[in-house]
């Protein structure tokens, strides 16, 4: 094997590695796609080993090309570094971040964190990615994201928590739902009656509330599984039924929705929090700690 990769070629790999397959790659990057294809078995020749396979109209990865991805993100995280303590040095306020958080995290930053962080960064661009919590943290550690905001990830070493705070699951209910007047923190038998509202598998919200019906040994009958929190304040507005979510994921006024949030009894839906993430080892830029600090500064003053 080359111990030396053609960095070129490298490039186009990732780009096949990225968008699945070598014509759209080509297309990426306004190229032939015979010249990116001979690029890749150039590279394949240089590594010794096939880094791809067929798959349908496509390619994808061998287990040396998941290998030689992560070798060649480690080596832009490496590079990435170095610019970016050059950037620091100048005191350069410009720069790229990638974002990865829930949906019901949107309405937060744009309220309180990205206007005065734009303010005070104007030359920083932004990719925002709207995703549930096993999406952002795989995000985070295949390097397409920065910063990821998510409501209790699964514990992993290679994740470093940057600020967290206690968020409970409440029911969401219009003000003039029944279980309002029951004046006490509710068990989930209490719910089972009424029609519910639920976010969908993959989300750390759904994984806490199917914690706590195996613990009270309830099965709540969710009519609406969804991936959107509008949707399931919406359904609570409607008069539906209940909705299960932290209320920082309600964007909206809950006294002028005429909505209520309510306590749950079941202590694992009072156990969970809130995170911002990014992965342990990957050297934060000026501009990307810049706005975790505003991120942290505009959490902490959200009410709970």
């Amino acid at each position: 094997m080359d111990e030396t990769l053609d960095a070129r070629r490298t490039h186009y790999f990732m780009q096949v590695m990225s968008r699945g397959s070598v014509r759209g790659a080509a297309e990426a990057l306004d190229m032939d796609p015979s010249a990116v294809s001979r690029a890749i078995v150039a590279l394949e020749r240089d590594c010794g080993i096939a880094l791809f396979e067929r798959r349908g109209r496509g390619v994808a990865p061998t287990e040396a090309g998941h290998i030689l991805a992560r070798y060649v993100k480690r080596q832009q995280d490496i590079q990435e570094s170095f610019f970016s303590e050059i950037d620091s040095l100048r005191k350069a306020e410009r720069g790229h971040i990638d974002l990865a958080l829930g949906e019901g995290f949107v309405e937060l930053m744009f309220d309180r964190v990205l206007p005065g962080y734009w303010r005070s960064h104007p030359e920083v661009t932004l990719d925002i990615d709207v995703a549930r919590t096993t999406d952002i943290v795989q995000r985070l550690l295949d390097d397409r994201a920065y910063i990821g905001l998510v409501f209790q990830p699964p514990s992993d070493a290679r994740l470093r928590t940057h600020y967290s705070r206690p968020e409970p699951i409440r029911a969401i209910v219009r003000q003039d739902h029944p279980l309002t007047r029951l004046g006490r923190p509710l068990r989930l038998a209490d719910l089972a009656v009424y029609p519910g509202a639920a976010m969908q598998e993959g989300f750390g919200v759904r994984q806490h509330v199917q914690a706590a019906e195996i613990s009270e040994q309830v099965r709540l009958p969710n009519v609406l599984t969804t991936s959107s929190f509008k949707a399931l304040w919406q359904f609570a507005a409607a008069g539906i039924g209940y909705a299960l979510t932290p209320p920082i994921a309600v964007a909206v006024d809950l006294q002028a929705r005429q909505l209520a949030s309510l306590p749950l009894a079941n202590p694992i839906l009072n156990q969970g929090s809130l995170q911002v993430l990014s992965r342990a080892g990957r050297h934060v830029s000026p501009a990307a700690r810049e706005l975790l600090d505003h991120i942290v500064r505009g959490i902490g003053g959200a009410g709970a």
